[in-house]
């Protein structure tokens, strides 16, 4: 495994890609061993060979968006660990893809930790400001859809109760681009969510605080929208699409 890396390794270093005797040379290995590898390679997807010289192949493209992918998450929730320890509040991404919310990055800071998801956040939109700024961002077809999919439930005693309800809130939520929740989704906890642009998907940065500082919650929402515009929406826009 380690000598078929190396050889990838070798094959990633040449955009026009490379013959075998110079890749076993690069990669340190007997040509036989080389030969042997690159059609091992090849066979499996890894590689391709392309007018008598190794290029990557779909395989290890797939290997290397994925790595990315993850890169790019870790960097997300690098910048939103800073915005939550400058907020002092948990702060959250999430998107609205294949027809469910998706949240993709959340601090993890013990002194502000984010709320424990007692009730899958997919099947509880209307609940939480995550869900409702999403659906507030949806087309009327896909929003009734979803909430055909997931039906307008309290799960406490703050929650909307009707889909009538909800849709009021959702024009609220609109025309002020925020999305203010005060413990409709968990006791104890408020939280705001605001768009962010990410291209043609939902998108949206939010918050939470315990419900002991309520006072503080439009002025941090302010503050994180301002976050947003600097730095965060790029962040964001990287690992939604």
């Amino acid at each position: 495994m380690q000598r078929a890396l190396r050889l990838l390794e070798a094959v990633g270093a040449h955009a026009d890609g490379a013959p075998a005797k110079q890749l076993a040379r690069e990669a340190g290995l007997p040509l036989p061993t080389a030969y042997h590898l690159l059609r091992t390679l090849t066979h499996e997807g890894y590689l391709q060979r392309e007018n008598g010289v190794f290029v990557l192949g779909a395989a290890a493209e797939v290997i290397g968006r994925a790595g990315a992918r993850r890169r790019q998450r870790a960097h997300l929730s690098e910048a939103l660990a800073v915005a939550g320890q400058e907020l002092g509040a948990a702060v959250y991404f999430a998107v609205y893809r294949e027809g469910e919310v998706e949240v993709l990055a959340v601090t993890d800071d013990p002194a502000r930790p984010p709320v424990v998801e007692w009730v899958d956040f997919r099947t509880t939109a209307h609940a939480h400001a995550i869900g409702q700024c999403l659906l507030a961002q949806l087309d009327e077809t896909t929003r009734r859809e979803h909430l055909a999919r997931h039906p307008v439930e309290s799960i406490t005693p703050f929650s909307v109760r009707t889909e009538d309800d909800l849709l009021h809130r959702l024009d609220t939520v609109r025309r002020g681009h925020v999305a203010y929740e005060r413990q409709e989704y968990a006791l104890g906890t408020v939280c705001s969510a605001i768009p962010v642009q990410v291209g043609a998907a939902a998108a949206t940065l939010a918050i939470s605080l315990p419900v002991d500082e309520l006072r503080r919650l439009r002025s941090v929402t302010d503050r994180l929208r301002k976050m947003a515009e600097a730095t965060l929406t790029t962040l964001a826009f990287s690992i939604s699409i």
